[in-house]
């Protein structure tokens, strides 16, 4: 079910199956390393390069990214996480993992499959897409970084975490990531 008045940011987090406080709790919980960020809602990757000054530059070993929820012409989903810079060829991409044609998915499908609003995509979106037998795809490229920025599952606020703490995360909640060349 799609809940029409939500909204990304943590103010429409109640309406989640899982909100974004439940998820810092479950970390904290789990010893999972991570530092939060509070900033203004961001829905693009254009809007979320305004705030980056928060976090470690690229060169210091930052990497941001962003998270494509798609799907192919039998209405299988998935997660893909790449650099915020990547050129993503869906075509290319569905001969690489072996999928049919890619298109986006709706956001009612996003809500249904990965709990998240719009503009809240996130690998920790997987918390609820484990339930839902979503694969996730990451790009290799990421693994080069120190540390990455993503959402906890709403929109105002970031997480940075080092990629061995994701993958921790991952094995917690049952999730095997296709780290794939894009």
């Amino acid at each position: 079910m799609f809940i029409e008045e939500g909204n990304p940011s943590s103010l429409s987090q109640h309406l989640l199956p899982i909100s974004s406080d439940q998820l810092i709790e479950q970390l904290n919980f789990w010893q999972i390393e991570y530092k939060c960020f509070h900033h203004i809602p961001l829905m693009t990757v254009k809007e979320s390069k305004l705030v980056q000054g928060l976090f470690l530059s690229e060169s210091e070993g930052g990497g941001h990214i962003k998270n494509l929820f798609l799907r192919d012409h039998k209405k299988r989903f998935l997660l893909l996480v790449a650099h915020q810079d990547a050129f993503v060829n869906l075509k290319n991409l569905q001969i690489n993992i072996n999928v049919g044609r890619l298109s986006f998915g709706s956001k009612e499908s996003l809500f249904n499959k990965l709990g998240v609003f719009p503009g809240a995509v996130t690998p920790f979106a997987m918390i609820n897409g484990v339930k839902n037998n979503i694969p996730i795809y990451i790009d290799k490229n990421l693994q080069s970084y120190k540390k990455i920025y993503a959402h906890p599952l709403v929109n105002d606020k970031t997480l940075e975490i080092p990629i061995s703490e994701l993958e921790r995360f991952f094995e917690k909640i049952g999730v095997i990531p296709n780290w794939i060349q894009l």
